[in-house]
């Protein structure tokens, strides 16, 4: 159970950072970049933006300026505006093509200058998005600079990045400006902008769902061709007129079991190559991916492919010591989903963060099943319910074609909506976001507001730490009464909202056991640990209480699934299985024997 992390290339991150959209053309520009502080806010007129103006220090991307493999820290010191450059050569295969700059994630704002003129802008430090730099570009050595605006600001989506400095309660050290990988792909004169696959295990079907960057001036032609395990099942071709297009195509052969479902048993994938032809002749195409799959809830029951799912989640942070939540490397990402394997859970809450793409291509290739949590922001305004639906929507256009997500979370705790229970528009933001995302995306669940007040849900879940195996099974003896009235410290339903009786129950944060820990306490400069009730001396205290809270929650007869906080360690919250550094604090086969034969 020793797993070992390894690094094996001098480019950090060098792997494509999407796999659920691939092209041929791929240049991946991580590594050291110029880099600047711009505490008084002067590089805009001072025109740093333009080649040849040298920013002063170095940082190795995609990593943040707080953290330790950016070269720069770690500190908590906050620096609202900030500075990158560097130069590239535009690689010989993507010469007379359509040059894009894509960015896996900008934290917050950012402003993109190529060549000293303006390329674009992005809003929004979890989202990606892409710039067709083409008509910037020069022949030889480019300049790329970016301007990165990142305030303390409670209104945007935050997770667990403190707006202040230092470390409070269970948020952290903040990150800001490019956190994952920036490279370039080439289009053709139009480009693939989404494929969106929806599966229909019951039709044993797919429909693809398809938008060019551009609205064709001419009719072309789009194919699909559909693989499975290297050999093509089907290739599909049809005209396109428009700039979006839904393509059904029918799997079934008439051979028995002709199609493979998903499931953590057997998370079995197809491959879609989609391309786009004007006149014969391929114009752009993308390498894709998908897995049959279907995700509901009926009369209170969770089913995935028709069968019921009983879920056994942990939470994950996605934290790491060095690189805070950019992943040090894939092998990292695939380190904490074979731990979450190893301690007998079948999925993982993804708290307070949009994560890498890679850890749900890792996920979808392991048969590990994910929750999707939207970042929480702490200050409601109109511009808060602004930034979650824009976040949402980016968060389900990325991520959509990834079978392991079955469950999106739009809202934690009240946090962002903290007067939910009786402010009557935060009643609808919550609605909103829940009638949004199913909206977007009608092949998952959806928990609107995850562990406390509820309002439209498809999950009623609620969070209890309750330390005690008896105390824990008095909280839910009676379903309806813990749906009328409280569970731990937080009212049920918001206002006067009441339950349908077809929702899932499931209990998603309990637990959260930490150990004693003096030496820590002393790296921490003396503040206080977290961790939930008293913290435990050995290992025998911890599999006492893990397992009697965790039956506890085995034995409510109506509870469709659990999430135990957590997988590993965070700075200051030291209730993880793991340590920051991925060390098991025990015996990872004991907790996995208690996972695995209660049920």
């Amino acid at each position: 159970m020793n797993h070992e992390l390894s690094h094996t290339s001098s480019i950090p991150r060098p792997e494509h950072p999407r796999p659920d959209f691939v092209r041929e053309t791929f240049y991946n520009l991580n590594g050291t970049w110029q880099f600047a502080y711009d505490d008084r806010d002067e590089g805009l007129t001072a025109g740093w933006m333009k080649p040849g103006f040298r920013l002063p220090l170095e940082i190795v991307v995609p990593f943040a300026y707080q953290t330790k493999l950016s070269g720069l820290g770690p500190t908590d010191e906050i620096h609202p505006v900030i500075w990158y450059r560097r130069s590239f050569t535009v690689p010989g295969e993507m010469q007379g093509k359509r040059v894009l700059l894509r960015f896996g994630a900008v934290d917050y704002e950012c402003s993109v200058y190529v060549n000293g003129q303006m390329a674009g802008t992005h809003k929004g430090g979890y989202t990606p998005f892409a710039l067709d730099i083409t008509p910037l570009l020069i022949n030889g050595e480019n300049d790329l600079c970016l301007r990165v605006e990142d305030q303390p600001d409670c209104t945007q989506p935050r997770g667990k990045q403190y707006w202040n400095r230092g470390l409070m309660g269970c948020w952290y050290t903040p990150v800001s400006g490019i956190w994952q990988t920036v490279y370039l792909e080439a289009v053709g004169e139009y480009g693939l902008e989404r494929i969106h696959v929806i599966p229909d295990i019951d039709k044993y079907m797919f429909t693809a769902e398809i938008a060019l960057d551009k609205r064709p001036e001419q009719p072309l032609e789009l194919e699909l061709t559909l693989s499975f395990e290297g050999k093509v099942q089907k290739t599909v071709k049809v005209g396109m007129r428009e700039r979006c297009a839904r393509v059904p195509v029918d799997m079934s052969r008439g051979d028995l079991d002709s199609v493979c479902f998903w499931s953590p048993q057997n998370p079995a994938l197809y491959d879609l190559k989609v391309r786009v032809l004007k006149n014969g002749e391929v114009v752009d195409a993308v390498d894709t991916y998908f897995g049959m799959r279907k995700v509901e809830v009926r009369d209170g029951r969770v089913y995935l492919n028709n069968r019921p799912l009983y879920q056994r989640l942990i939470l994950d942070q996605g934290y790491w010591p060095d690189s805070l939540i950019t992943p040090p490397s894939d092998e990292a990402i695939r380190l904490d989903l074979r731990y979450t394997l190893d301690f007998g859970y079948n999925g993982a809450r993804k708290h307070q963060k949009m994560e890498d793409p890679r850890y749900y291509y890792w996920a979808d290739k392991m048969g590990v099943l994910v929750w999707g949590e939207l970042p929480s922001p702490y200050e409601f305004t109109s511009e808060t319910i602004s930034n979650l639906a824009q976040t949402m929507l980016g968060f389900i256009d990325r991520d959509f074609n990834h079978p392991s997500i079955i469950t999106w979370v739009p809202l934690n705790e009240s946090w962002g909506v903290r007067n939910i229970y009786t402010d009557h528009r935060q009643q609808a933001a919550g609605r909103m976001l829940y009638h949004m995302t199913k909206a977007a995306d009608g092949t998952r669940l959806c928990s609107s507001n995850d562990g406390w007040e509820q309002v439209t849900t498809d999950i009623c879940a609620l969070h209890d730490y309750t330390a005690e195996k008896d105390l824990m099974k008095k909280h839910f003896a009676d379903r309806k009464t813990v749906e009328a009235s409280f569970c731990d410290q937080c009212p049920t339903y918001a206002n006067t909202e009441v339950p349908t009786g077809k929702e899932a129950f499931m209990v998603t944060e309990y637990g959260g056991i930490a150990f004693q820990n003096i030496g820590l306490q002393g790296e921490l400069g003396g503040m206080e640990t977290w961790g939930y009730h008293e913290k435990v001396t050995d290992e025998e205290a911890f599999m006492k209480r893990f397992q009697g809270v965790t039956e506890a929650i085995y034995e409510i007869p109506y509870c469709q699934g659990f999430c135990y906080t957590q997988l590993t360690d965070v700075m200051q919250e030291i209730n993880g299985l793991l340590s920051p550094e991925r060390r098991p604090k025990m015996d990872v086969a004991r907790v996995k024997a208690i996972n695995l034969n209660q049920r």
